[in-house]
């Protein structure tokens, strides 16, 4: 048998410029300045990712996990979490990106802010090889959102510009804190104590998962003022800074960190307030509605992370079929083995072109331009993508760890970590339980399951008649009837139903984009359509022509 190393080790590589579906992407949605600034910086990044950050991801999983140093010499509690230097560099190059920061303010070499599309795109690079660290990013993404669009300007100063920091100033990674122990995804159950205190207030209580402790700035926290209604509407934001003015932590402690199976580089504790200073964030009554806000960011950025991973899995497993050997052939030339990666290609392109696709609506809505039927949209296409995608992603890393045999389950290779990463993201910004619910709330308040029917019912009228167009016509009118069955049925059995039905969702909005791309770009992309329809529409019936096979060259 030979042995191969791990392919990131053997050559250098560049995440960025084989990814023809982000590519196309960019083209189709940046102006030429910003696209050709973009395709330039991200073509370093790219290699920056393949090369020393992924390096530096494998040994702050494996050896530089955080650690937590509770108390120094003295025996006074510091609470202070120690990453290893080359996780240290990783921050700092990848913020220096801009990938938080030129979200909010202008790009110098243009003369214009960024936006989010551009910022996934680096997420997404960035995710191959260190999804763990995405989440740090993720969080900073979500406080910066949060500060920008609620905070007034004395707290903007105060801390949206260290959040925004890209190395011309000094940097405030952020965090935001809701799960409580006896509250969880019910976050409406926090009892988490805000007492006014002059200008500002102190908390008091515990937080039992809040990531990214001890390396945040600041972080976004719910808390209950004192006299406030029980539940959800009872909820106040506060941005409350890790440090004091005078370098000492802010009246907390961290109790401990979770040791957790996969995303090592993130630290997450449980972190408790002993009359923290915080800061009140826009309108004390709406904090619950304002972090659902920054959680819908999250979510997207769970999706991004997901295809990261997605993405490098089907990378290793391309890479090390068409190098090993076996039988006298190399994996790659076997029907079974091309049947595996052709499907994952066309996977991959489709989920990729659909949540860029959701980006671009998000846009729309983060800059206060689209209707109030495009903000339900927005909001149920991110609840199905972010459960499908992070589903998919769990499914890739197993597909490359069988592609590599035991190769693929030792951790000398990247695909173990991939898996114990990419279990998280089912778990992270909502279950498929709690994405389940938002489904039902959002058909039993806004009938959003009659806008998402009618849209993706006008965007296939704009398309040529093709076989495909037939095959997508046929399944939306089968989820048609399916929607509105699931609309009239009682609470119980709508939460019995509400997985299934939302992932015949994402498979019809996946199936539009699919064919908008196949007759847009043709080529290579009808054929990964055709790929991609004939799996999740189970079309392929047993000795029927094996196009994974004959369309491999194409489309891998």
């Amino acid at each position: 048998m030979r042995v191969l190393q791990d392919v990131a080790e053997q050559t250098t590589r560049n995440f960025f410029h084989d990814n023809q579906t982000l590519q196309l992407i960019l083209e189709e949605t940046l102006q030429a300045d910003f696209l050709a600034y973009a395709k330039r910086e991200l073509t370093v990044f790219g290699e920056l990712c393949a090369n020393e950050i992924d390096i530096r991801a494998k040994h702050t999983d494996r050896e530089g996990e955080p650690k937590l140093k509770r108390y120094d010499k003295y025996g006074e509690e510091v609470s202070e979490v120690w990453v290893n230097d080359g996780y240290k560099k990783t921050v700092q190059e990848t913020y220096d990106t801009g990938i938080v920061g030129y979200v909010h303010k202008e790009i110098p070499a243009l003369g214009v802010k960024g936006n989010y599309t551009y910022s996934f795109a680096q997420g997404y690079l960035l995710s191959h090889a260190e999804p763990g660290f995405y989440c740090p990013v993720t969080l900073t993404m979500a406080t910066a959102y949060l500060l920008d669009h609620y905070a007034d300007e004395t707290l903007k100063k105060l801390f949206l510009t260290p959040v925004c920091s890209t190395g011309e100033g000094p940097l405030f990674e952020g965090a935001t804190f809701l799960t409580e122990r006896q509250g969880g995804s019910d976050v409406g159950a926090n009892v988490v104590k805000a007492v006014k205190d002059g200008d500002h207030y102190r908390l008091y209580g515990e937080k039992y998962f809040a990531s990214n402790a001890g390396m945040c700035g600041v972080a976004m926290v719910l808390a209950r003022m004192e006299g406030a209604p029980s539940g959800s509407k009872g909820l106040t934001l506060f941005a409350v800074p890790w440090r004091k003015e005078t370098g000492e932590v802010n009246y907390l402690r961290v109790r401990r960190l979770k040791d957790k199976l996969g995303v090592k580089a993130v630290p997450s504790g449980e972190v408790e307030f002993d009359g923290a200073e915080a800061f009140v964030v826009g309108d004390p009554t709406r904090g619950f509605y304002y972090m659902m806000e920054a959680l819908n960011l999250s979510r997207i950025c769970n999706a991004i992370a997901s295809l990261g991973i997605m993405g490098r899995a089907l990378l290793e497993a391309k890479e090390y079929a068409t190098r090993r050997d076996a039988f006298g052939k190399r994996l790659a030339d076997f029907p079974m083995v091309r049947d595996t990666l052709g499907k994952l290609a066309a996977t991959l392109h489709v989920e990729v072109a659909t949540v860029f696709d959701m980006i671009g609506l998000y846009e729309k809505v983060t800059a206060g331009e689209a209707t109030e039927q495009e903000i339900i949209l927005n909001r149920l296409y991110i609840a199905i993508m972010k459960k499908e995608t992070a589903e998919q992603a769990i499914h890739f890393a197993h597909e490359a760890i069988e592609m590599h045999g035991g190769n693929g389950y030792i951790e000398d290779f990247v695909t173990p970590r991939l898996l114990r990463d990419a279990q998280v993201l089912t778990v992270w910004e909502g279950t498929a339980n709690i994405l389940g619910l938002e489904l039902i709330r959002l058909v039993s308040k806004y009938s959003a399951h009659l806008l998402f029917t009618d849209v993706m019912k006008k965007r296939l009228q704009k398309l040529a008649e093709s076989e495909q167009k037939k095959i997508v016509v046929g399944q939306l009118g089968l989820l048609t009837e399916e929607l509105a069955q699931f609309a009239r049925l009682d609470a119980d059995t709508q939460s019995f139903e509400a997985k299934k039905i939302a992932k015949k969702m994402a498979y019809v909005y996946e199936s539009v984009v699919a064919i908008e791309w196949a007759e847009k770009h043709g080529g290579r992309y009808k054929l990964l359509a055709e790929v991609y329809l004939d799996e999740v529409w189970s079309l392929r019936k047993m000795g029927d022509p094996m196009k994974t096979v004959q369309y491999f060259e194409e489309i891998i």
